[in-house]
């Protein structure tokens, strides 16, 4: 429990402190002073601890302890590849509505020249991580939109899930050890560096406000 302590007040740096009361295993009370702090840790998300994810929820006291569900978590997640008519905020939150919960976004250019959208997704940690969406546009083209994810932590390269590592996967534990690296269906191209957007950058009004456009999603994962 100091060990947690410990590192959240250095990560969240909050002005009045809080306190910590362990409830459950892997399950610990975080207390703010000041509710602003706790917003600005929620806002933040997704927040780890030794590399391994920590799924945070507002509680309301009333609420039986048994019947809190941490089943979500708030990532940014980076779309790739829309081709340059269709890149709008619109297209890209419709394409990422496939894969979780969509909050808001912004439009964003990487250093190397690169573009993509970014979009606040809410995930449902159970499910497998996605790696992109194949798109249909209005002329009839097919496009592999691919996503990547910042500060993810620790994930199962067996299945591409949160909510356990490698060796708690069932896929580990029914293989009894037979599974190689060759064997992983996910791997380290899922994570981007946190982009930082650049205070000078210019929007021309018009270049990617094209009206209505239209795209169909075919899940692959």
């Amino acid at each position: 429990m100091e060990a947690v302590a410990k590192t959240f007040r250095q990560l969240w740096r909050s002005t009045e402190g809080f306190k910590l009361r362990k409830l459950d295993d892997h399950l610990v009370l975080f207390v703010f002073k000041k509710k602003g702090d706790l917003d600005r840790v929620l806002q933040s998300e997704p927040w780890s601890f030794d590399k391994n994810l920590v799924v945070l929820q507002r509680y309301d006291q009333d609420v039986p302890v048994k019947d809190l569900k941490f089943d979500r978590a708030m990532f940014w997640v980076q779309v790739h590849d829309i081709p340059i008519r269709y890149m709008s905020r619109e297209v890209a939150e419709s394409i990422c509505e496939s894969v979780g919960v969509v909050c808001c976004s912004n439009a964003g250019v990487e250093a190397d020249g690169g573009r993509f959208i970014w979009v606040r997704v809410s995930l449902d940690i159970s499910l497998p991580l996605c790696y992109g969406r194949l798109i249909t546009l209005d002329n009839g083209k097919k496009y592999w939109v691919s996503f990547k994810y910042e500060r993810l932590p620790n994930i199962c390269y067996w299945c591409g899930r949160l909510d356990h590592n490698n060796k708690d996967c069932a896929l580990w534990i029914q293989s009894k050890g037979s599974l190689t690296e060759e064997n992983r269906q996910y791997n380290q191209t899922l994570r981007a560096s946190p982009y930082r957007p650049q205070k000078s950058v210019i929007f021309v009004p018009g270049f990617y406000d094209l009206g209505r456009v239209s795209v169909s999603l075919r899940t692959i994962r």
